[in-house]
């Protein structure tokens, strides 16, 4: 059966309301929650970006069921993958078990930050296994001294580590990334509804490994009106049109507002569910149901509607997907 998950969009949402509704969704039924790891928003409009792992202490704390994860952190360029691997070891604790640690490569628009600049997505992809090598070193709780060719630790011992480490979920995007990440993580992270990732994960696993997840994420935007949600969702997520490859590359809002100017309101609503029918929101899900992911973290896009999604919606809806995926 598909789980069904919340994001936690740091891009627009302050911290304490994030935690909020990071409450009122497990009350809602959501299974997980999952949090985005951003310096910056995509765009203005959005207008926040607190520090993602604060959020998620405190969310920690005032949830009791639900699991929770990165979607996702780079653990290359902004963050040391020393200290990727203590923060992510104190959740683990803090959640009592149910921290998932998600990684990725990384978006130019949160790492150029540090000063350190972007490297190419060649070179992105070696420092995210030297960083994945370092992390999985340091959760055995043993202590570590590494010299590879972009990380250096010089003896480093987590000292509050869990049992059994914390999980990785690692973001891929083709056969190239599957091949390299597969026999290093412990579930599969994509954006696209590809039946195909998932099996190239599968095949790529160890013979004896235990089966992974595949967690998926879907924006969608309810509003009681169809055309409310529409210009809300062109208003905070057009950026999502340009696709990760481009995505990935732009360093700024300002770089994004430029990239999507000529998004129209109709490009965003073709490829973003929007409105009140929840049978419609249900069909912009539907394909990552029946691509075969594990784990589906909706996204309600916009923060204005995001408490009456949560009081309103939230249970409707989940019971519509889970008849879906059934």
């Amino acid at each position: 059966m598909t789980r069904f998950g919340y994001t936690l969009m740091t891009e627009q949402s302050g911290p304490k309301d994030l935690v909020r509704y990071a409450v009122r969704a497990e009350q809602a039924g959501f299974d997980f929650e999952v949090s985005s790891d951003h310096y910056s928003p995509w765009l203005t409009e959005q207008g926040h970006a607190p520090y993602a792992w604060s959020v998620l202490g405190a969310v920690a704390h005032a949830t009791s069921r639900v699991e929770i994860a990165t979607y996702v952190t780079c653990p290359t360029i902004r963050y040391h993958p020393a200290v990727v691997a203590q923060k992510a070891a104190t959740m683990q604790l803090l959640a009592d078990g149910r921290f998932i640690l998600g990684l990725g490569a990384g978006e130019n628009l949160n790492e150029h930050v540090v000063g350190e600049g972007w490297p190419p997505v060649d070179q992105r992809q070696d420092m995210l296994q030297e960083a994945v090598q370092i992390i999985r070193a340091l959760h055995t709780g043993e202590v570590v001294t590494w010299q590879g060719d972009y990380f250096r630790v010089d003896s480093a011992h987590v000292w509050d580590v869990p049992e059994g480490g914390v999980p990785l979920a690692i973001a891929v995007s083709g056969d190239k990334s599957i091949e390299r990440f597969a026999p290093l993580g412990d579930h599969l992270i994509a954006t696209d509804p590809e039946a195909a990732l998932i099996e190239g994960w599968a095949d790529a696993r160890p013979a004896d490994a235990p089966p992974s997840r595949s967690i998926g994420q879907v924006p969608i935007c309810w509003a009681p009106d169809k055309q409310q949600a529409i210009d809300l969702a062109h208003e905070q997520f057009r950026w999502f049109g340009g696709g990760w490859g481009v995505n990935a590359d732009l360093p700024t809002p300002h770089g994004f507002a430029a990239a999507s100017q000529f998004v129209r309101k109709d490009d965003v609503a073709a490829s973003i569910a929007c409105g009140p029918d929840l049978d419609e929101l249900v069909q912009g899900v539907l394909p990552h149901i029946q691509a075969g992911f594990t784990d589906v973290a909706i996204v309600q896009v916009g923060d204005v509607l995001q408490q009456q999604f949560l009081d309103e919606v939230a249970e409707p809806l989940l019971a519509k997907l889970r008849a879906a995926a059934a």
